[in-house]
């Protein structure tokens, strides 16, 4: 995971830039980005074969009926069926409700929209921020959101990275960063700092070049890969 490990001594080399500009980060999944959530219901806490076998099958029939317009991958006992618009997703909705009908399979199904900027799946119903204000609120609410998930033990979504020109220089720097409350790690001339969100690394590495003006300052995400379980049923090549 970036950011997790730092060069213990030199030489070492610094952390690659990142492969897109800032702003674009984000358009790994766009405004536009809508998603049917499948929870497959079962009463006894624990399918039986020929109930996972069935489930399996709904993945296939989905896949054929709904074209290459839709994305459909599987976590567990969960589909979730990706789409560009609100008709896709509609349509996509009414496939998998006649499906697990047909299979006598039991599902609780929901329709949901990426809001980017709280950077969350909510309810379709839930329309996007158009104000600032709005903006402002979802941005709040996702900071906190992050701040609780590291206080729980994950790590920080972006890391600002800095090689000082030595090591006293980045010592110097590391105690400046603790004494605001900052989450920093330094090895020899080496110092990361944790960020919740994209907008405060930024912040953060734009006043640490004014500070030192010939440092190496980068920033990276730290990317967020799915689980070995969540499995691609169909590939979007």
């Amino acid at each position: 995971m970036c950011g997790s490990a730092s060069p213990e001594s030199a030489p070492c080399r610094s952390p690659p830039s990142l492969p897109f500009p800032r702003s674009e980060y984000h358009r790994f999944v766009t405004s536009e980005d809508w998603r049917v959530e499948v929870e497959l219901n079962d009463e006894q806490h624990g399918y039986s074969l020929g109930e996972r076998l069935r489930a399996l099958d709904l993945d296939d029939e989905a896949r054929k009926r709904l074209g290459r317009q839709v994305i459909v991958t599987r976590d567990g006992s969960n589909l979730f069926l990706y789409t560009t618009t609100q008709d896709e997703a509609d349509e996509a909705a009414r496939v998998v409700e006649e499906l697990t009908r047909a299979e006598r399979l039991t599902a609780q199904i929901r329709t949901t929209r990426w809001h980017p900027v709280e950077a969350a799946w909510k309810d379709a119903s839930v329309p996007l921020p158009r104000t600032e204000s709005e903006q402002d609120f979802e941005r709040r609410r996702r900071e906190e959101r992050e701040r609780r998930e590291v206080e729980a033990g994950a790590d920080y979504d972006w890391h600002v990275h800095v090689r000082a020109r030595d090591r006293a220089e980045a010592a110097t720097l590391e105690q400046r960063l603790l004494g605001e409350t900052l989450p920093v790690r330094r090895r020899w001339r080496f110092v990361t700092i944790g960020a919740l969100t994209e907008d405060q690394a930024s912040e953060l590495a734009s006043g640490i070049r004014e500070e030192l003006p010939e440092a190496e300052i980068q920033i990276q995400p730290t990317l967020d890969l799915p689980p070995p379980s969540f499995v691609l049923v169909r590939s979007w090549l």
